[in-house]
């Protein structure tokens, strides 16, 4: 039976999570690789960094692929390579260099699952608020990477971080297996002929540049940007420092640094969704603005809580966690919104492009900033790297409010 359009969503939904269930392994394991292989905390970043820079390779030319062929056909090659970078994770790295290359192909995974999972629901959904789809499949983001953490920690605690990968590239293979049995084609093929891909395709600077000239777009743009390296930091270190926190304060906590890391990641999904109800409602601008230097404050003031009550500092994580992902949404959306129909599809290339940017510079940042001050062993250089990675959020802010960006006023009737 065919479904109606609007029953795509949660087959995506449920795509998609499996599709992440390989984005946390590394966070996982990084300090018993970090151990095993004698690395820096710079390398370790540098290996988190990794899987968006072969996001970042991709995701232009799967942009670009979307609008000549059905973005069914190029989730398809996503998840196969995700599932062979998970694999070769599992099975050939052993050092920091083979890490890099298959931590780079799992990313290039994601660029072929994620922008196309959701062109995949933007060119068969027609009725409707379409941001509200938007709003639930960037939402899930948070529930495949949740889950992801505790999948992982599990099979680490049980079998050992090769297995981690080896069990874990189950699911992207998983995705692509729903979207080819039960996703139909498009009715039309969007080019015919045969497909001829140029450089100007896949990165269509002409196009990124009228992209840029818009204020209300470029904007989203920029804070996506700035919101991706506080989130993807976070995700990277979040169990390395929940390890040093049960170090500091001598008292381990009663679930392990995996599970607990996984289970605030949950808080991210209601967050996103009704973060985009309220910026509906009081504007999208004004959400981000209050949402980031929120966001700012939770990062640093966890940062501090190190040798607290174990309670304290669980809240301040979910805080954190909570005001990192209340803006992600709205981001999205308002750029989906805002961008002109003829450069729509070269401005959601974009966004994800430098999203996923700041994605490979916050792990690697976060890890520099470690080494510099210190180690993972200093209280100081934890907040001294939490600082580095959410001062952007601020710095965005400040450079937009004097531009005129949070004047805005992109609302539910725009």
């Amino acid at each position: 039976m065919r479904l109606k359009p609007s029953g795509y969503t949660p087959l995506m939904l449920m795509a998609q999570t499996c599709a992440l269930l390989g984005f946390a392994c590394y966070a996982v394991v990084l300090t018993t690789l970090q151990d095993e292989w004698h690395l820096s905390n710079l390398q370790s970043g540098l290996i988190a960094s990794a899987f968006f820079f072969g996001y970042m390779l991709m995701v232009p030319l799967a942009t670009a692929l979307t609008d000549r062929i059905d973005a069914k056909k190029v989730y398809l090659v996503g998840g196969l390579s995700a599932t062979c970078g998970l694999l070769g994770m599992g099975l050939f790295a052993y050092n920091f260099w083979t890490a890099l290359i298959f931590m780079a192909l799992n990313g290039v995974g994601l660029a072929g699952t994620y922008m196309p999972g959701l062109k995949i629901l933007s060119d068969r959904i027609k009725t409707g608020e379409l941001t509200r789809h938007i709003a639930f499949y960037t939402a899930f983001f948070g529930i495949g990477t949740g889950f992801s953490y505790l999948c992982s920690g599990w099979i680490l605690d049980s079998l050992g971080w090769r297995y981690v990968f080896g069990i874990i590239a189950l699911g992207p293979f998983t995705a692509l297996l729903i979207v080819l049995l039960f996703i139909p084609a498009l009715t039309h093929e969007k080019w015919h002929g045969p497909i001829r891909i140029r450089l100007h395709d896949i990165f269509p600077v002409d196009k990124w540049r009228l992209v840029l000239q818009d204020k209300t777009a470029s904007g989203f743009i920029f804070g996506y940007t700035v919101h991706s390296i506080e989130l993807f930091a976070s995700r990277s270190w979040i169990v390395a420092f929940f390890g040093f926190c049960a170090i500091v304060t001598g008292d381990p906590f009663l679930l392990t640094a995996t599970t607990l890391a996984g289970l605030i990641n949950f808080f991210g999904v209601p967050a996103s969704i009704i973060g985009n109800e309220i910026a509906l409602r009081i504007g999208r601008q004004k959400w981000i603005f209050f949402v980031m230097l929120s966001s700012a404050a939770f990062g640093v003031a966890l940062a501090l809580s190190t040798g607290q009550s174990w309670w304290l500092i669980i809240a301040l994580a979910v805080g954190h966690a909570i005001f990192i992902m209340a803006d992600s949404s709205t981001l999205t959306a308002g750029l989906v919104i805002s961008a002109k129909d003829n450069i729509k599809g070269a401005a959601m290339g974009l966004h994800s492009l430098m999203g996923f940017g700041g994605g490979l510079l916050g792990p690697a940042i976060f890890g520099f900033v470690l080494d510099l001050t210190g180690s993972r062993a200093s209280q100081i250089s934890w907040v001294w790297a939490y600082a580095a990675v959410v001062v952007w959020g601020v710095l965005f802010i400040f450079y937009e409010r004097r531009n005129g960006w949070f004047s805005g006023s992109i609302t539910s009737k725009s």
